[in-house]
């Protein structure tokens, strides 16, 4: 079996980009292992966006619903993906997991689960972080405290009675501890250096501001080596959309602590830094607002009413006595694992990025991504940038096979 081009995952970057190569004519198949939209399944309960609905941007599909400015729930996330693959005619191929790839004269020969696949260009969409990242020192905990990745959490009725540490504050950290508070439960959240925004400026969402102000169009250029391991700004879709940072959880009573450093059968131990993460957050939010600023003032804009962060008290604990832990629930974050079905480790950085151009792989020839962190800028791996990207990857594969870029 033989394609010009083979796209491996149906998330909402890969149902992008198959769209793009669509409407190029150009011929390709989607293959996924599981079905459309598949990360987005695996979400807790009560999962929402956080970017507005208006903010999709998929080539020739936005959203379809009645409430633009809302923030869609993980089953009509999925339900939209859904409609959008049948409604463009993908080329989608469910079930059909890729184990192995190698280079061949003509392109690429994949190993699946449904035989063997050569191709010509080879385009990876299977998720800009596939491995959860575990901290070391969990292992030393009592067997008797449940200790799950964020994507075995499904809501606070499925975890044992009790106190709930949460490891990683995120916006997936930020919005598992509020959901488990407000549940009830006593929750511990192990933090570390995140940015955060209001949920709006003036009388606009924050993602109005990050899209006009060319904040999420920053690339990696000029930014720090592990740029891509931060966190997208703290907020929630949950309840209309609301403020939901450090100083949020900490007033309704969530108990804040700095990174976990372990732990053993008698103590989980923090480090004494959460003073300096909410520090390094609230730069962040000052750096924000000064892109606000300019913006008003490039436009003309009417002006908003920007504050300086509140007080915080950081009077935060260095240890806890683990037999106060019931569950302990891990979102310190994700990283790529490329590795598991592609051999080549040269074409991946030490963080295990691809080293890209465009999309377009630096070491193998004919190999593309999509969907990655940062792969051009910060939206890519987002809904917000999807199509975008598509659009530049799908033009650099089609000059690849003399098709020339979309006119």
């Amino acid at each position: 079996m033989r394609h010009d081009v083979v796209v491996v995952g149906a998330g909402h970057a890969g149902l992008a980009l198959s769209a793009a190569l669509a409407a190029r004519g150009i011929e390709h198949v989607v293959l996924e292992r599981d079905s459309v939209g598949a990360t987005w399944r695996t979400r807790w309960d009560s999962f929402r966006l956080v970017t507005p609905n208006w903010a999709i941007d998929l080539p020739g599909g936005t959203y379809d619903g009645d409430e633009p400015d809302g923030y869609m729930p993980r089953d009509e996330i999925v339900a939209f993906l859904e409609r959008y693959a049948d409604g463009q005619g993908l080329p989608v191929r469910a079930g059909v997991e890729v184990t192995g790839v190698r280079t061949v004269d003509d392109g690429f020969e994949l190993d699946t689960s449904d035989g063997s696949i050569r191709t010509r260009v080879l385009a990876a969409a299977s998720g800009a972080f596939q491995r959860p990242h575990r901290p070391e020192g969990l292992a030393a905990l009592s067997p008797d405290v449940a200790v799950l990745e964020v994507t075995g959490y499904t809501n606070p009725a499925a975890l044992p009675e009790g106190d709930v540490l949460v490891i990683g504050s995120g916006q997936t950290g930020c919005q598992v501890a509020e959901e488990l508070h407000d549940a009830g439960r006593d929750v511990v959240l192990a933090c570390g250096r995140a940015p955060w925004i209001p949920r709006r400026i003036g009388d606009r969402d924050l993602v109005w501001w990050a899209v006009q102000t060319g904040f999420f169009d920053q690339t990696l250029d000029g930014m720090p080596p592990g740029a891509r391991l931060v966190s997208n700004p703290l907020t929630t879709g949950h309840g209309g959309g609301h403020d939901l940072h450090y100083r949020t959880l900490q007033a309704i009573g969530v108990t804040l602590a700095g990174r976990f450093a372990g732990a053993d059968e008698r103590l989980v131990r923090f480090d004494d830094d959460l003073a300096a993460c909410v520090g390094w957050g609230d730069d962040r939010y000052v750096e924000f607002m000064g892109l606000v600023r300019n913006l008003i003032a490039q436009r003309g804009l009417p002006d908003v009413e920007i504050e300086a962060p509140a007080p915080f008290a950081a009077d935060a604990p260095t240890s806890r006595p683990a037999s106060r832990c019931a569950a302990v629930i891990v979102t310190s974050g994700f990283r790529p694992h490329y590795g598991a079905w592609m051999p080549w480790a040269q074409a991946f950085d030490p963080l295990g990025f691809p080293l890209q151009v465009d999309g377009a792989s630096t070491v193998v020839e004919g190999l593309y991504f999509m969907g990655v962190h940062f792969l051009r800028k910060r939206k890519s791996a987002i809904l917000v940038g999807a199509g975008e990207d598509a659009q530049v990857v799908a033009d650099g594969i089609a000059v690849r096979l003399g098709a020339g870029p979309a006119g």
